[in-house]
């Protein structure tokens, strides 16, 4: 009996992460070789010709589990009866652009495509907001899709746990599988928290196995938290493939039961937390998931000094950009 049909929604679809996630999504990398997807394609209307031309080429790759593809420019239209949503498409950062004017063009991205996840979408649809800053773009549809549950809504820093783990492989010179217990803590900016003191290399704490304290608090810290930076300067163009792959990670992680004693990191709704982090932000936090597209955060991950302040910086960091935006998303 052929499983029934899952939409995806992707945002931003004529973008460059959308071109290197859309391919792998089709190809089954996202749901398994037995899975038959939909996708929605949404962007603007100045590039849709551009849209046009991401369709023709996913239809030339004849991908068996394709079963149908919708592009458009309308969200209403695109989010309808959508299972899981990928927001990838955001306003960057311009040249002089004030992190708090980012937020406010972002802010109007955001307000519309939760109205209309709200209204348009699976009432069970899984949010994954990609496109910067994340958190708070998160938190603003969130805030406008009530009918959607809160728990539903992630921002991805799955790509910044990826980055860490590589860090510490090639410190601790293991194979990335070695590493594991990974947990990005705040936000998805300068402030997020690489929690080297939990993270584990074959089950042993990083700190008994790489004990040099100095490079973990300095060096790995700064370049996890950099690295999005250093891709610019080198590449001259922003994360599109690490980016796109960390995507197919954080949703798989959703999707497939946690191993026992493990977790993985996504920010999400911080209410009722045990932490203590202040609610209705968009907090990384651990999370271990049964594999049926829901999760928990994982409780009595131990915090020193170290990481209570950094964590609360973070915080702090996103409680200031809500309250940026607070304005246009109650009027939005």
């Amino acid at each position: 009996m052929p499983k029934p049909v899952k939409r995806i929604a992707v945002t931003g679809g004529a973008g460059q992460i959308a071109y290197s996630l859309l391919f792998r999504i089709a190809n089954g990398d996202l749901f398994g070789n037995e899975q038959p997807i939909a996708l929605h394609i949404l962007d603007l209307p100045i590039a849709f010709s551009s849209l046009e031309g991401v369709k023709m080429e996913l239809d030339d790759c004849a991908f068996p589990l394709l079963s149908e593809i919708r592009i458009g420019t309308n969200p209403y239209e695109i989010f309808e009866n959508v299972d899981w949503a990928l927001l990838v498409g955001a306003k960057p950062r311009g040249p002089g652009m004030e992190r708090a004017d980012l937020l406010s063009e972002n802010g109007k991205i955001f307000i519309e495509q939760g109205k209309a996840l709200n209204e348009s979408a699976n009432k069970d649809v899984k949010v994954l907001v990609v496109g910067n800053p994340c958190n708070t773009n998160c938190l603003i549809a969130m805030t406008h899709a009530p009918r959607i549950p809160r728990k539903n809504f992630h921002a991805m820093t799955r790509l910044d746990q990826n980055r860490a783990e590589y860090q510490l492989a090639a410190k601790g010179d293991v194979e990335v599988r070695h590493v594991t217990n990974m947990t990005i803590w705040g936000n998805h900016s300068m402030t997020q928290v690489p929690d080297f003191y939990n993270a584990r290399i074959d089950g042993r704490l990083v700190p008994e196995v790489i004990k040099d304290r100095e490079w973990l608090e300095k060096d790995f810290t700064e370049t996890v938290q950099k690295r999005g930076a250093a891709i610019i300067n080198a590449r001259g163009k922003s994360s599109a493939a690490s980016a796109a792959n960390a995507a197919i990670d954080a949703v798989r992680a959703l999707c497939q039961p946690t191993p026992e004693g493990q977790w993985f990191s996504s920010a999400v709704c911080s209410d009722g937390n045990s932490y203590g982090i202040e609610e209705n932000l968009i907090f990384s936090f651990p999370c271990k998931s049964k594999g049926n597209g829901d999760y928990e955060i994982v409780e009595n991950v131990s915090w020193n000094d170290y990481l209570r302040n950094k964590i609360k910086a973070s915080e702090n960091e996103l409680a200031e950009e809500r309250d940026l935006v607070q304005k246009e998303m109650i009027h939005g």
